[in-house]
C-alpha cells in the first residue's frame, strides 16, 4: 500500500528523485567516503541500512501516501478494479524492534458483478519492516508486512445495483464487504510490496517482494529515462463506470505524458484538476447521479482501439487527475445506454503509462 515512500521533487533536469534517493547518496558520502563500494558496505549493513531508512525514508511515508490513489487488484497480474485514496495517514517508529507502524484511511472505489459500481471507506493500522538493497543503478525498497494491528475496517457506503446489498453473495468470495474488505484489501496488505528506485526513471511499485535484478510486470516498456514515470499499469472500466487515475504533479517547466492503448469500445480521456476532480470522484463514489465534470476539462481525447498512443500535455504546475470515461454523462464519445440487454457490459481495457518531463 505504501507505493511510494521514496518519491519527492526536484527541480534540476526539470524531472523528480527521490529525497530519500539523495539524502542516501548525502549519508553514504560521509559513512563509506573515497570507497567505490558504497553498495556493498551498505547491503552488508543492516544497522545502517535501517538508520538511513529511520531517518531519511521513514518521514516520507505519509506525505507520498496521500498524493497518489493506489490500485485494487485482485493479483499483481491483473488489471486494476478499482482505486483506494487514502486521506488521513499517520506513522511510528520503533527503533527497537526495527518496525514501522502505519495508520491509514481513505475512501474509494470498485466494480464487481452483480454489485457494479460500489463506493466504500476504509482504515487500518500495519506495521511493516521495512528494508532495502543497492543493486548498481537501483534501489531495491522493501515494505515486509510484519503483522496488522488493527482492521481493515471496510464500510460499504453505496451500490449501484439497488438489488444487491452488502450481504448478498458473491460466489466464491462471500459477502461484499468479504470480498473487497478481506480478499482484496486485506490480501494486499498482507503481500507486502517492492519499490524499485531509480533517480531517472522513477520508483516501480509491486506487490510482493522482488529480488534484483527482477522488475515488476507493467503493460508498456519505458524507452525514455528523462520523464519520471508515476503509473504504468493495465486498468478495466466497465460500462457506465469510471476511473480517476492520479493526481499526478506537474512542477514548472515540465509536461504531462501519457502513453495509452484500449482493447475494448471508445473511451473518453479528459484532464482535470485536483481542485475539479476531488468533487467529481467523491460524487461518483458516493452515487450521486453522473454528470459532466464540475469544472474546466484541461486536455484529454477519446481513445480508441488501435496502436498505442502518447501525448504530451503542456499544464501549469499543480496535481491534475486524468479520468477514463465509459459513461454518456462526460466527454466526447457518449456510448449508447444498454436497455435490451442489462447484462451486458462494454468493458475496456486501459493500458497506460503516466510520465512528467520537459
Amino acid at each position: 500500500m505504501v507505493t511510494r515512500v521514496l518519491r519527492s521533487r526536484r527541480k534540476s533536469s526539470a524531472r523528480p528523485a527521490g529525497a530519500f534517493l539523495v539524502l542516501l547518496v548525502l549519508a553514504l558520502s560521509f559513512a563509506v567516503a573515497g570507497c567505490p563500494c558504497a553498495g556493498t558496505v551498505v547491503n552488508a549493513n543492516p544497522q545502517l541500512r535501517w538508520w538511513l531508512f529511520s531517518n531519511f525514508g521513514a518521514s516520507r511515508i505519509c506525505p507520498e501516501m496521500l498524493k497518489l490513489g493506489v490500485p485494487l487488484k485482485t493479483d499483481s497480474a491483473s488489471p486494476a478494479m478499482g482505486r483506494f485514496f487514502p486521506m488521513t495517514c499517520s506513522y511510528t517508529v520503533d527503533d527497537a524492534r526495527q518496525t514501522v507502524a502505519v495508520s491509514f484511511s481513505g475512501t474509494g472505489y470498485g466494480y464487481m458483478n452483480p454489485a457494479k459500481r460500489v463506493g466504500f471507506s476504509a482504515s487500518t493500522t500495519i506495521e511493516l519492516r521495512p528494508d532495502f538493497a543497492i543493486a548498481d543503478e537501483d534501489i531495491y525498497v522493501w515494505g515486509r508486512l510484519n503483522r496488522i494491528i488493527s482492521g481493515p475496517d471496510f464500510r460499504v457506503g453505496y451500490i449501484e445495483n439497488a438489488a444487491f446489498n452488502v450481504a448478498s453473495n458473491i460466489p466464491p468470495f462471500g459477502t461484499l464487504t468479504n470480498f473487497f474488505g478481506n480478499q482484496v484489501m486485506t490480501g494486499e496488505l498482507t503481500r507486502g510490496f517492492t519499490v524499485v528506485a531509480n533517480e531517472d526513471r522513477g520508483n516501480e511499485f509491486t506487490l510482493g517482494t522482488l529480488t534484483p535484478p527482477n522488475k515488476p510486470i507493467k503493460p508498456f516498456k519505458v524507452q525514455d529515462d528523462e520523464r519520471f514515470t508515476f503509473a504504468n499499469e493495465s486498468v478495466d472500466i466497465h460500462g457506465n463506470a469510471r476511473d480517476y487515475l492520479g493526481p499526478f504533479e506537474v512542477a514548472s517547466g515540465q509536461s504531462l505524458y501519457l502513453t495509452m492503448s484500449v482493447q475494448g469500445p471508445t473511451v473518453d480521456v479528459m484532464i482535470v484538476s485536483k481542485m475539479v476532480g476531488d468533487p467529481w470522484r467523491e460524487g461518483y463514489q458516493t452515487g450521486q447521479p453522473l454528470g459532466p465534470a464540475p469544472g474546466p476539462v484541461l486536455g484529454g481525447a477519446p481513445l480508441a482501439p488501435g496502436p498505442a498512443q502518447t501525448r504530451k500535455f503542456g499544464l501549469a504546475p499543480g496535481l491534475y487527475y486524468v479520468v477514463l470515461d465509459n459513461t454518456q454523462y462526460a466527454g466526447l464519445v457518449a456510448p449508447p445506454v444498454q436497455v435490451l440487454n442489462p447484462l451486458y457490459d462494454p468493458v475496456a481495457r486501459v493500458s497506460y503509462v503516466a510520465q512528467v518531463g520537459e
